[in-house]
């Protein structure tokens, strides 16, 4: 009786402690302006774009040349062009990937995720549903305490007309 009694604990708690932090939680149902199918997203894209942009992947920090972009202008969505953030909103985090504190109002959507165990609160184009990086709150205190890490690749910097 006691070797059955210990084989049903055994199992029970095999079956109840499987851990879910890696399972790939399902994609929002939330409705994107542009909707794409991903052979589409393919051909329009470069590879690196396509992989951050419709797979959430990370490029290699300080691999992004929109991290000295200096003077006036607007990042876009380098999918749909979509206008996210101000250059003036821009500050040197030193973790390697474009940050800002704040983005343009209505440019982006947020959602999570827990891919690395843990929740983090991701950061999406409000246009076509993109990833573009995280938002983190430890950005500039006297502004807004918030950094959006973003993802270089995710965008292109449209300079401002003189």
């Amino acid at each position: 009786m006691r070797k059955l009694l210990f084989i049903f604990i055994a199992v029970f708690t095999l079956v109840s402690c499987k851990g879910n932090a890696q399972e790939e939680k399902p994609k929002s149902k939330q409705k994107f302006e542009v909707s794409k199918t991903e052979s589409e997203w393919k051909k329009e894209l470069t590879a690196a774009e396509f992989k951050v942009l419709r797979k959430a992947a990370t490029e290699r920090p300080f691999s992004s040349e929109l991290l000295n972009v200096k003077g006036n202008g607007t990042f876009v969505c380098a999918a749909c062009g979509n206008e996210l953030y101000e250059n003036k909103y821009k500050f040197d985090s030193g973790t390697g990937w474009p940050s800002f504190d704040r983005a343009i109002k209505g440019g982006v959507a947020f959602g999570s995720d827990s891919k690395l165990g843990y929740q983090r609160d991701e950061v999406h184009c409000a246009k076509c549903g993109g990833h573009l990086g995280h938002v983190f709150d430890d950005g500039p205190r006297e502004t807004t305490g918030k950094r959006h890490c973003i993802n270089g690749v995710a965008m292109d910097f449209i300079p401002t007309k003189k």
